[in-house]
C-alpha cells in the first residue's frame, strides 16, 4: 500500500499495480477494495490504482457522524485528490456506488475518461419508495449486521435469488469481511436513495456506461438514464452478466474499456 498525507490531514491510501496510464478502480458500496483482485490482471496495459476508500479502512479516523448527504461529496473529493496525485491523466473505473462517484468526480477532476458499471442511481419512481437503508439499519440496531448485509446482497446483487445462498456466500472471496462494512453500506445506501439524477450531467470527458442483462432491472434502467444524461457517452450491455460485472466478467469489461479508450 502507498500513502500520501496532506497538510489538511487528508490521507490517500492505495495499491498500484503495473505500469502505463493510471486507471483508478473504485469499488461499490458493498465490497472492500479486494473486489478488484481478480480484475487487475486483465488490465495489464494500465497502471491499476486501487484506493482504500474513506470508510473502508484507515482513510478517516471517525465516520460515526457522517450523514448521508455528505457521503457522496466526501467520496468525490477523495477521488479528485487521488486523480491529482497519480502520474499522468488517469481513467476512472467505477462499479455501482464507485461508478456514481466516478461520474460525479469526472465533472471537474483532471481525468481523461470515466467508465461506469451500473452506477448506483435509482429511477425516480423506485427512489421515492426505496427503504433498503432503513431495513438494514433496523437489523443492525437489533444486533444482526450479518442479516443486514445479506439483505443488501439479496436485494441488489441477486434479486432473482441464488440456489443455496449460504453456500454461495462461503465461496464469495470478500465474505465475511463485508459484514464489517455494514454501517458504511447503510450510509451509502441512504446517499443513493437521496441522489436525484439531473437531466444533464455536466461531464466534459468521454464516459463509457456498462451494464449486464442479469442485474436488477432498476439498475439497468438507470444505467441507460445516466448514458442519456451525459453529453459524451457510449453504452454497452453484456448478455448474461449480473451487477457484479467487473469481477464476474473481467475479460469482457477490460476488452470494452480497451476499445473505448482506443476511440478516445
Amino acid at each position: 500500500m502507498q500513502s500520501t498525507q496532506f497538510e489538511d490531514e487528508t490521507k490517500l491510501t492505495y495499491e498500484r499495480h503495473g505500469t502505463g496510464q493510471p486507471i483508478i478502480m473504485l469499488h461499490g458500496g458493498m465490497a472492500p477494495r479486494e473486489y478488484w483482485t481478480p480484475v487487475v490482471p486483465h488490465f495489464e496495459d494500465y497502471a491499476a490504482v486501487v484506493p482504500q476508500r474513506p470508510g473502508f479502512g484507515t482513510c478517516l479516523d471517525d465516520l460515526t457522524e457522517t450523514i448521508a448527504d455528505e457521503v457522496l461529496a466526501r467520496e468525490v473529493a477523495y477521488v479528485r485528490r487521488l486523480a491529482d496525485t497519480v502520474d499522468g491523466d488517469p481513467i476512472l473505473l467505477g462499479h455501482s456506488f464507485g461508478a456514481l462517484t466516478a461520474i460525479e468526480a469526472a465533472r471537474d477532476a483532471a481525468v481523461e475518461a470515466a467508465i461506469a458499471y451500473e452506477p448506483a442511481v435509482l429511477p425516480e419512481a423506485f427512489r421515492t419508495e426505496a427503504d433498503l437503508s432503513d431495513r438494514m439499519a433496523r437489523l443492525i440496531d437489533d444486533g444482526e449486521p450479518e442479516a443486514a448485509v445479506k439483505l443488501y446482497i439479496e436485494q441488489v446483487l441477486h434479486p432473482d435469488g441464488v440456489d443455496d445462498f449460504d453456500a454461495w456466500l462461503a465461496e464469495w472471496p470478500v465474505w465475511p469481511r463485508c459484514v464489517e462494512l455494514a454501517d458504511e453500506v447503510v450510509r451509502m445506501n441512504r446517499a443513493v436513495e437521496q441522489y436525484q439524477l439531473p437531466s444533464t450531467l455536466d461531464v466534459d470527458v468521454p464516459v463509457l456506461v456498462l451494464s449486464g442483462t442479469d442485474g436488477p432491472d432498476f439498475l439497468r434502467e438507470s444505467a441507460r438514464a445516466v448514458h442519456d444524461a451525459l453529453p459524451q457517452s457510449r453504452f454497452v450491455e453484456f448478455d448474461s452478466v449480473s451487477h457484479s460485472g467487473p469481477a464476474e466478467a473481467p475479460e469482457l469489461v477490460s476488452a470494452a474499456v480497451d476499445t473505448f479508450m482506443r476511440n478516445v
